[in-house]
């Protein structure tokens, strides 16, 4: 969980891959659609010509798969634009007339909710505009792309590299933003993974990082994973998918995934070994229990992102004669695909960190 400033680290998953039950379109659906930029030229699926509307969208991601209709096209166009707008001045807080902001409530429904990590939903545009003026003033330069993008009818998994300067020093993590869409293609329901440790990393430098030491076997050449490809993940799977992480059946999370190599937060580079990727799961099971319901899937032609969200409980908050203790609202997104690539999105910091800490931590990224 360690501060990733890595910025070639996305550059190369673009090298190799040209480079949160599903909600159903309320618009026709135009066609399926696979399209890479990036070192693999575009192609299209079941699509032929009529994916025009989106042609400018598909060059700014560097993958695009799915089902994409009307809404979800419209979508990514505000998406994109938000993380493309300059800040220039920051806005004052609660100042929804800063252009930037605007940019940004033109995502959203007038009845949107949002959650963000580790807290209760934001509901409607004056508190979801108010949330980004207090973010954009403690982090101006704030800018993402988008990267790995399936747009499943009114679902829209959005994969972004995120970038800013904190303190002089510059940070750079993924994200997924999750978002369940109107018929105009604005987010009615939004919720956003991605690890905040990162964030707090440059000042806080004492937190402590969750997955420590965990990594490949130095002897990985002589102990590597299994060798199968993971199959496309299938509606069918889900239940089973479900009891597998609310049950910490760490071997048939794993298997599942066969060959594919892991990333996640705390990771300089992705889990190549069985006994890693075990590894890293039963670090996580170890400092937290969760208990998740199902969220959003969405299906891609080669990779599909599951929603798994709900609560954790983290072991150090619990009462040692009881067993008891707090529950916060947590959830992770899994990507399988493309590429034999698995990839989790979560946040660590309320598994490390109590409320009040976390609080303190907004109050130091907020001091000149």
């Amino acid at each position: 969980m360690t501060l990733v400033r890595q910025p070639a680290r996305r550059p190369e998953r673009g090298a190799r891959t040209a480079l949160f039950a599903a909600a159903t379109a309320a618009a026709v659906a135009l066609g399926a659609v696979t399209t890479a930029t990036g070192a693999t030229a575009g192609t299209t699926a079941g699509a032929g010509g009529e994916l025009a509307e989106c042609a400018d969208v598909q060059g700014r991601l560097e993958r695009l798969e799915g089902r994409l209709t009307p809404n979800a096209c419209a979508f990514l166009q505000r998406q994109l634009a938000f993380g493309e707008t300059s800040t220039g001045t920051p806005p004052a807080p609660g100042d929804l007339t800063h252009p930037r902001v605007r940019v940004y409530q033109e995502i959203f429904d007038d009845e949107a909710t949002l959650w963000e990590a580790g807290g209760a939903p934001q509901r409607g545009l004056t508190a979801i505009g108010t949330s980004i003026t207090r973010s954009l003033g403690l982090v101006p330069d704030f800018r993402y792309r988008g990267t790995e993008v399936v747009a499943d009818g009114a679902v829209v998994m959005f994969g972004q590299w995120n970038e800013a300067t904190v303190k002089g020093h510059p940070i750079a993590f993924p994200q997924i933003a999750r978002n369940v869409l109107s018929d105009d293609g604005r987010t009615m329901q939004a919720r956003r993974y991605y690890d905040r440790h990162e964030l707090f990393k440059p000042v806080a430098p004492e937190l402590r990082p969750l997955f420590a030491g965990v990594a490949d076997p130095a002897d990985a050449a002589a102990a590597p994973a299994d060798r199968r490809a993971p199959e496309r993940f299938r509606a069918g799977e889900i239940t089973a998918r479900l009891a597998a992480w609310n049950g910490e059946d760490v071997a048939a999370l794993v298997a599942r995934t066969g060959a594919a190599r892991l990333g996640g937060p705390g990771l300089a580079a992705p889990l190549a070994t069985t006994g890693g990727k075990a590894d890293y799961l039963r670090r996580l099971f170890e400092q937290t229990d969760v208990r998740f319901k199902p969220g959003q899937v969405a299906f891609g032609r080669t990779m599909t992102y599951v929603e798994w969200h709900g609560t954790a409980v983290p072991e150090w908050t619990k009462d040692p004669a009881t067993g008891q203790g707090t529950e916060v609202p947590f959830g992770i997104v899994e990507r399988i695909g493309p590429g034999g690539q698995w990839e989790l999105f979560f946040d660590t910091l309320p598994l490390i960190a109590t409320e009040p800490e976390i609080g303190d931590l907004y109050r130091r990224l907020a001091q000149p």
